[in-house]
C-alpha cells in the first residue's frame, strides 16, 4: 500500500499524498487496451527466435470475386460471391550477420531438401516486451533470397539480406491474450 501511495504522490505532485490507495493498478509500460501497438515484434521458426529481423511485410490475403448471373434473372445484373483465397508472400529483412538462417533455408529449397517448408511464428510485443498477439504462418518456403544488396563503397549503410516467403495461409492465435 505504501508503494501505491508513493507512486500516486509522484503522479499527482510532490506535495500531494492520497489518503486511500488507488483502485486501479498502474501500468507504466503500456497504455490502455485501445492504445495502438508499436512496431515491436520477433520471428520464430524451428522453435527458436531468428535474431536481427528488422522488417516484415504486411500479412495480406485476397479473396477472388466471382461474378455470376442466374439464367432466369430478369434484371440481368451479375451477383458477386467470394471465390478462392490467396495469401500474399511475406518478406523478411535483417542486417547481415554471421548467422546463416536465411541462407541455409534458401539453400534447402534450392537443393530440394525434404524439409524445406517451415511454419513461421510472428509475435507482436508491447513496450514491456510481453507477447500480445501471435500469428502462425503455415508451410512457408523461400522463393527469393537476396544475399547481398547493392554495394556502395562511399556509403555508410548497413548491409541487408532478405527472403521472400511463399505460404499457405496464416491465422492469429486466439489463445494468446494481451497481459492485463
Amino acid at each position: 500500500m505504501r508503494l501505491v501511495t508513493l507512486v500516486s504522490a509522484l503522479m499527482l505532485g510532490a506535495g500531494t499524498v492520497l489518503a486511500q490507495p488507488m483502485a486501479q493498478p498502474i501500468h507504466l509500460a503500456a497504455g490502455p487496451p485501445d492504445t495502438p501497438l508499436r512496431s515491436l515484434f520477433r520471428i520464430k521458426w524451428d522453435g527458436r527466435i531468428i535474431r536481427g529481423v528488422t522488417k516484415v511485410s504486411p500479412l495480406v490475403f485476397d479473396v477472388q470475386v466471382v461474378d455470376y448471373r442466374e439464367g432466369n434473372d430478369p434484371n440481368n445484373k451479375p451477383r458477386k460471391s467470394p471465390g478462392e483465397s490467396k495469401y500474399e508472400p511475406i518478406t523478411l529483412e535483417r542486417g547481415i550477420t554471421t548467422d546463416n538462417d536465411f541462407e541455409d533455408w534458401a539453400k534447402a529449397v534450392a537443393t530440394g531438401a525434404a524439409t524445406f517448408r517451415k511454419d513461421v511464428i510472428l509475435e507482436i510485443l508491447n513496450e514491456a516486451g510481453q507477447v500480445v498477439r501471435v500469428y502462425k504462418i503455415y508451410r512457408c518456403w523461400v522463393s527469393e533470397y537476396q544475399a547481398v544488396p547493392a554495394l556502395d563503397a562511399n556509403g555508410n549503410a548497413v548491409l541487408v539480406e532478405h527472403i521472400r516467403l511463399e505460404n499457405e495461409g496464416w491465422e492469429r492465435d486466439a489463445s494468446v491474450v494481451a497481459p492485463p
